[in-house]
Parts: C-alpha cells; structure tokens; sequence
C-alpha cells in the first residue's frame, strides 16, 4: 500500500508541474512560480505555525531557486526532460556523501543517459541550451534543498520549519512574479489554477508522502522515486503534447536505472528519533 502512495505522490507532483507550464503563456514561469510558491505556503500555514530561523531561511533560498529555475526551465524544454535533468541533484549528492567508489558509476550512467537527451528532443531538433543550463541549476538547487531540509528536520522544527521556509519563498519569488505578471497574477480563473497546482504539487504529494514513509524502507522509497522522469514524460504527453523521441526515452531510461541502483545501494534507514524521521519528510516536493 505505501509504494502505492509514493507513486501517487511521483504522478500527482509531475501532473502538478504540467498543469503550471500551462500558466506560463499568461503569467509567464516568474508569475507561476510565485503563484505556486505562495498559495502553497498559505496551506501549510494552515496545517503548522511557520518558524522562521537561520536553518528555514537557506531553506527558503534553495526553494525559491529551485522552483524558479525548474520552471525557466519547463518555459524552453520538455517537462520529462527537463525532471530527467533536475534529477542529477539527489542522484549525485548520495553519491557524494556516500563516498564509495562504485555510487559513481550510477551517477556516471546518469550522464550518459543526459547526453543521450541532449542529442535530440520530440521535434528531432536540438534540445534549447539555456533551458539545459537551466534544468542543471535547477538540479544543483535540489541537491542543496536536500541538504538544507536536514538541518531544519534535525533541529526539530519539522513542519513548522518547511512551512516557514515556504513563506520566505514566496515572499523572494513575489516581486519576480509581479513584475512579470502584473495584476494578471490575482485573476480568479489563475487563482484557480494556481490554487490546482500547489494541490497537485504541494499538499497531496507530501500528504501521501509523511503516510508511505512511516512504514516504507528509504530503498524502497528511492526506488519508486526514481519513476519521476517517467511520470513527468506521461503528464508531459498527456497534458502538453510533448511527444518524446525513442533516443530521448532511451536517455531517460538510463537516469531512471541509475536513480533505481542508486536507491537499491543504499541500507534500509533505521527508525530513528521523530526528529531524524521528519528529516526524509521534509525533502520531497521538489518541484
């Protein structure tokens, strides 16, 4: 049942990311990143008082970059391609920390699978460099988010924290966006959409995330993870029309088993204190 939950987290997230790109011709990324930051922090500002401390505001930074630059991304490049790429962030910071020698052949494969993506998109032409440069950035934020979301976690501020980290967020995309967007920005049709995505990317991913992961093992967790390319490709066809090539599933599936490796390398995490356990809470909801 847990892995069920995960992967409706996987979908939901990917779903709520396609949903967004289709803001972008009205509000632009800078517009919808806001939007998206900001209602879901109100939610979460509902569910737990924010705390806002030294580790919630680096947490807010990584988010806000990491939102900001996925979406810049998502203005230039297929969703699918552009989550394959943001992926290289966990996958590489594991195998950073883990420190073994053999972890580096996953991310190794990881990049093979990146330059196998970077030859041709679903048009046949030449994937946008900026929009590459952009997914890169983007991954770099992941990497930092997740490294970020364990100092909040470990010094106990949990929901409270990720939820003070969201107001800062919103508060350092806002300006952005309404420079951007202008008063288009409060319309209530984009009130709604915005309102869908946080839902689809924020409270229902991490909802059945904090449920999966009081009973999952972290391998098994990291596993179903790694079906997020996939699922972004399926939401990308489905929702935007981005019909992927053979060579750029190819890739794809190369980052997908790196990221299952990866996860399967790593032991099963033990239970810990509440505080360490909060700490694999706060670190999805990536996009």
């Amino acid at each position: 049942m847990a892995v069920f939950l995960v992967l409706g987290s996987v979908i939901s997230l990917q779903f709520g990311a396609a949903f967004a790109s289709q803001l972008f011709g009205q509000i632009g990324a800078p517009g919808a990143t806001a939007l998206r930051l900001g209602i879901a922090a109100l939610m979460l500002a509902v569910i737990a008082r924010p705390k806002i401390r030294q580790e919630t505001i680096v947490l807010g930074l990584t988010l806000a970059g990491m939102n900001g630059t996925f979406y810049l991304a998502l203005d230039r490049i297929p969703l699918g391609v552009a989550v394959t790429i943001e992926f290289l962030g966990p996958l590489g910071l594991a195998a950073v920390l883990s420190r073994r020698p053999r972890d580096f052949v996953w991310v190794g494969l990881a990049l093979a699978g990146i330059v196998v993506l970077g030859v041709r998109e679903y048009t046949g032409a030449h994937l946008d460099l900026v929009g590459v440069a952009l997914a890169l950035f983007a991954a770099a934020f992941w990497a930092c988010y997740v490294l970020a979301g364990r100092k909040v976690a470990t010094a106990g501020l949990g929901i409270g924290g990720l939820a003070g980290a969201s107001l800062i967020a919103a508060a350092l995309t806002l300006p952005y966006g309404l420079s951007a967007a202008g008063a288009t920005l409060f319309e209530p049709k984009i009130l709604l959409l915005g309102t869908l995505v946080a839902l689809l990317a924020s409270a229902i991913p991490y909802a059945l995330e904090i449920k999966a992961l009081r009973t999952l093992e972290a391998s098994t967790f990291g596993v179903v993870l790694a079906l997020e390319p996939a699922a972004a490709a399926l939401a990308g066809a489905l929702l935007l029309g981005q019909h992927l090539s053979v060579i750029s599933l190819g890739g794809m599936a190369l980052v997908i088993t790196a990221g299952v490796g990866a996860a399967l390398r790593k032991a099963p995490a033990p239970r810990g204190t509440p505080a360490q356990r909060d700490a694999d809470l706060v670190l999805p909801v990536p996009q």
